[in-house]
């Protein structure tokens, strides 16, 4: 699920998504309109799911789509090499979410432990681990 906005009204650390992918901005620069444009917006994210970066440039009152970030408890049901089985805390939900790429998240990773993680556009990635 997204929702519409200008690109004017982002601001660096808020989400956006660039190239179908949902990402963090860490770079916006706003350049002032000239003569006969409009003022420019260039825009750098980094994936939330692969790392990538993304770049975006447009006029400042073009529409974007803002991914909306569920963020949810869940228990680490069992873990093999290429993920991990998760249950949702409150649907009580299973499903299958990717290894982190944190080392220090990944071996705390075992049966019963609690976990924080944001499922936004039918994706699931595990954030940080709950005490």
């Amino acid at each position: 699920m997204s929702k519409p906005a200008d690109l004017g009204s982002v601001k660096t650390g808020s989400y956006l998504i660039i190239e179908g992918e949902p990402c963090k901005i860490v770079s916006y620069d706003k350049s002032k309109p000239g003569k006969h444009g409009a003022a420019k917006a260039r825009v750098v994210g980094i994936g939330l799911f692969d790392g990538v970066k993304r770049s975006l440039v447009s006029p400042v009152s073009a529409n974007v789509e803002i991914p909306m970030i569920d963020k949810r408890t869940g228990q680490v049901i069992s873990r093999s090499s290429s993920g991990v089985q998760l249950m949702d805390m409150e649907t009580f939900e299973v499903f299958e979410a990717n290894l982190p790429n944190d080392k220090n998240i990944t071996d705390k990773l075992e049966n019963g432990v609690e976990v924080e993680y944001w499922k936004t556009i039918n994706k699931q990635k595990i954030v940080r681990i709950r005490n």
